[in-house]
């Protein structure tokens, strides 16, 4: 399996760039641009426990594959992906209002093979083929941004995802006011774009790398959508916001 893994993780990212341009001009459709379709959907909240349940379970199998003994550094790695994906998959369903519009079939098929073979490419790497970071690494300055970047990350994802849920309780969109929602937006998504970017650092490792690209490729598409819509949708809109990257993009 070691021959193949770079060569596969490199069409991988590959396949990030891909997806990149078509998302930039076709919004995948659940949530606000679901439509009517006459394909099989599930509840919202079913469609994200299933779609996001793999992240956890596939990237837990692969880092304990191997009976190598794993460093404090590769087990500190491990909660960090599990912190998020159990929140993602487990809380944050819970917590959708209930009338939240089904998610399409294909769509929570498609994220739940993006997250096994996400999962296996992170849990593979950090459970067998680099299951021994050295104890330095964590004075390591690049670690040492990665960990703030990934908590300050995991902070704004889910402060703005509580923002949103509550505005979205009410069962209407709503213009967001507080917080960073004044400078961008999609907070949330700036917010595990941080994550990811600051995981990448952490590990520094192509697989991490590979993640933090697709999560680029995923969500600043749907963010530049997503600001778009609030243009189109609310004639009051603040001028001075940005899509994901404050005073930038």
């Amino acid at each position: 399996m070691q021959k193949y893994f770079e060569p596969f993780l490199w069409g991988w990212i590959v396949l990030a760039v891909i997806a990149f341009v078509l998302q930039l001009k076709i919004a995948a459709p659940y949530g606000r641009y679901s439509t009517a379709h006459k394909g099989r959907s599930v509840p919202n909240r079913v469609g994200w426990l299933l779609m996001e349940l793999p992240a956890v379970l596939v990237f837990a199998w692969f880092f304990f594959s191997s009976g190598t003994e794993r460093s404090v550094l590769n087990w500190l790695f491990f909660a960090a992906w599990q912190i998020h994906y159990l929140h993602r998959s487990l809380i944050f369903p819970l917590r959708l209002a209930s009338h939240t519009k089904p998610m399409p079939l294909y769509i929570m098929l498609s994220a739940m093979g993006f997250n096994c073979i996400n999962g296996f490419f992170n849990g593979y790497n950090l459970g067998v083929l680099q299951p021994q970071y050295a104890l330095e690494w964590l004075f390591d300055i690049r670690n040492i941004a990665g960990m703030v970047l990934f908590v300050c990350g995991v902070t704004i994802n889910w402060w703005a995802d509580a923002i949103l849920l509550r505005l979205r309780a009410t069962g209407t969109y709503q213009i967001p006011e507080t917080g960073l929602f004044r400078l961008i937006s999609c907070p949330n998504y700036f917010g595990e774009l941080l994550e990811w970017i600051g995981f990448a650092l952490m590990t520094w490792s192509l697989p991490a790398l590979s993640f933090a690209l697709w999560t680029a490729a995923n969500l600043i598409p749907r963010a530049i959508k997503h600001h778009q819509w609030y243009h189109q949708h609310f004639r009051d809109y603040p001028d001075s916001r940005r899509a994901i990257l404050p005073y930038l993009l």
